[in-house]
């Protein structure tokens, strides 16, 4: 089965394929631009490239490759300053391209690098994780972390095309998968109830060879792209808008910052960080819904909802302070007022943030 469809922006669009196998019809689209003159290079993430040896290798073909560690700790200026001498030394020009082979660090790290490259070359995103296939391919964000916060420099840079092998999801390790559902849960959270309830009402897990996965992967994509086309760049300061994609990602991107890159994978972040938003849209009066059950689809999926160790509240809330959403100094989050209708809100009451922390296993 394959789905495909287009990403429409305002002066251009790209596809996303999505289905097993067709990382061929990709290579046959690398080979006619090799063809016509135009060098291209590939940034592929080692534990993939360990796991799926020949699909890398075909992908790969005669392009020159830079084998970036597996892991969060990755996306970082050393390995940015690694992929543009590797660009430079290989001569790729602006009329180069780069293909991203990997989850959302090598995405995110070699799409920066393809958006400051020369001011700019194209390049092509092939997610190989769950997370990366229903999320960070699409939409075009790319950047680093910082040791004083996660994706604090980037560029907004849309990839040409997204191709979606799903036999790569077959070595993909089940932790890995589960990471992907948080953001699975989260669309179906932030806009689409009807995703969310289907989540619930399934007798068997979603895996990867499970018959929807790629209908469902579509859903997430069509999702995003639905928001990314009427805000690219994350302009829109009312409700609406791009920023709704973070839901539960400010008090994440906390966590990863503080238990340090790596100690969580994203997904798991995510997970905590979810139920904080739904916790403080308890406490605030707007959401009225009860949490057992978005805690035990989380569980069934093996995705934590409290820290493993407890964490200090101060450097979560000082974490948090660094974070992209933050306006005049005032903290800002997405939140729910339903399950399906997410929003923007400035909180202002430290308490109410504190004990939501405090609720997922944070310590004073």
């Amino acid at each position: 089965m394959k789905e495909s469809f287009w990403v429409e922006l305002e002066d251009r669009r790209y596809p996303i394929t999505i289905g097993s196998g067709i990382s061929d019809e990709l290579i046959v689209q690398r080979d006619r631009m090799i063809h016509s003159g135009t060098k291209g290079a590939v940034i592929v993430d080692e534990g993939v490239l360990l796991a799926n040896p020949e699909i890398c290798r075909n992908i790969i073909g005669v392009l020159p490759r830079l084998v970036v560690p597996s892991g969060e700790s990755s996306k970082c200026q050393e390995y940015l300053v690694k992929i543009w001498n590797f660009l430079a030394e290989n001569k790729i020009d602006r009329s180069g391209f780069l293909f991203a082979l990997g989850g959302g660090v090598i995405g995110d790290l070699a799409g920066f690098a393809a958006a400051t490259f020369l001011r700019g070359i194209s390049f092509y995103q092939i997610p190989s994780t769950l997370l990366a296939m229903v999320d960070s391919s699409v939409g075009g964000k790319t950047g680093i972390n910082l040791s004083s916060g996660k994706n604090l420099v980037g560029s907004f840079h849309q990839p040409k095309a997204v191709w979606a092998d799903l036999n790569l999801l077959d070595t993909l390790p089940q932790r890995e998968f589960s990471a992907g559902m948080a953001e699975v849960v989260k669309y179906g959270l932030l806009g689409d109830r009807d995703l969310y309830e289907q989540l619930l009402a399934r007798k068997e897990t979603l895996n990867s060879k499970s018959f929807d996965l790629v209908k469902i992967i579509r859903r997430c994509c069509e999702n995003k792209a639905a928001i990314v086309e009427v805000d690219e760049r994350e302009t829109n300061s009312a409700e609406g808008g791009r920023a709704l994609l973070n839901l539960g990602h400010t008090f994440a991107h906390a966590i990863e910052s503080v238990s340090g890159y790596g100690t969580y994978l994203h997904g798991e972040a995510v997970s905590i960080g979810l139920l904080c938003a739904w916790r403080l849209s308890v406490e605030l009066g707007e959401l009225k819904e009860e949490e057992d059950e978005f805690i035990n689809l989380m569980h069934l999926y093996d995705l934590p909802t409290s820290l493993s160790q407890p964490l200090k509240i101060d450097q979560l809330v000082r974490a948090m302070q660094s974070d992209k959403k933050v306006s005049h100094g005032k903290l800002r989050f997405v939140l729910m007022r339903n399950i399906g209708d997410a929003f923007q809100k400035e909180v202002e009451s430290a308490h109410l943030i504190e004990r939501v922390l405090i609720s997922v296993g944070a310590s004073e």
